[in-house]
């Protein structure tokens, strides 16, 4: 991957669809992607966005409709509404790369209607906005920002933007914490990134629950209601 993209300037991104059958191909064959609408990854500070959006998303609010209070609270025990930090990275075990090539013939193996998109972009992480796609869009319409922690995960877990849906994103992970503790932070990461990956996941809804099944993970799946 790195060796073609040093070439071509293009970075590969396999491509969903919405749904399987989709005739449309949507968002990519229908034009639901808005790269003029987009600001650039570097003019947002990753850590400052995951502190606002945890402190946004633990916020308590009585006219909520996904989690009462008590419930809301429990999702982020041990921190509770205090931003705990960043997980500290850790030197890949792996090539990157190699990973990432791995994990995408994986995934075309599952999904074999995927098609293949090049977008001239210095990474996977900027390619997302370059491209212009809003998974996120019912949390924040700039995808630079999520652009930003992305390009953040690939310096400090090795992370590779394999794949990307209507709403759904996945990497190739080649340094995963794998202590207990180092973990749950990055639970806490991607709770403030994607919190529907943890309020709408497999039961139970906790970070506890959600660090379990990422530590030693070699990839990290999103998806945004």
């Amino acid at each position: 991957m790195h060796a073609e993209h040093t070439r071509s300037g293009l970075w590969p991104l396999l491509l969903e669809a919405l749904d399987p059958g989709d005739a449309e191909f949507r968002p990519w064959g229908s034009g639901e992607v808005f790269p003029e609408q987009m600001s650039s990854p570097a003019n947002h500070d990753p850590a400052d966005l995951l502190a606002q959006w945890w402190a946004t998303y633990t916020t308590v609010d009585e006219d909520d409709d996904i989690l009462d209070t008590d419930r809301r609270l429990a999702v982020t025990a041990p921190f509770g509404q205090t931003w705990p930090g960043l997980a500290a990275g850790s030197e890949p075990t792996t090539n990157p790369d190699q990973l990432a090539a791995e994990y995408a013939q994986a995934f075309l193996a599952e999904r074999p209607q995927t098609r293949l998109g090049l977008v001239a972009a210095a990474s996977g992480a900027e390619a997302l906005a370059v491209a212009g796609w809003e998974g996120p869009c019912n949390y924040d319409n700039d995808t630079a920002k999520f652009s930003a922690v992305v390009r953040d995960w690939e310096q400090r877990f090795g992370a590779r933007v394999v794949a990307v849906g209507f709403s759904t994103l996945h990497l190739s992970i080649a340094a995963p914490p794998v202590d207990e503790h180092e973990a749950l932070l990055l639970a806490a990461e991607h709770f403030a990134f994607c919190p529907d990956n943890i309020w709408q996941g497999s039961r139970p809804y906790t970070l506890a629950a959600y660090a379990e099944r990422i530590a030693g993970a070699h990839h990290w799946d999103f998806w945004w209601d």
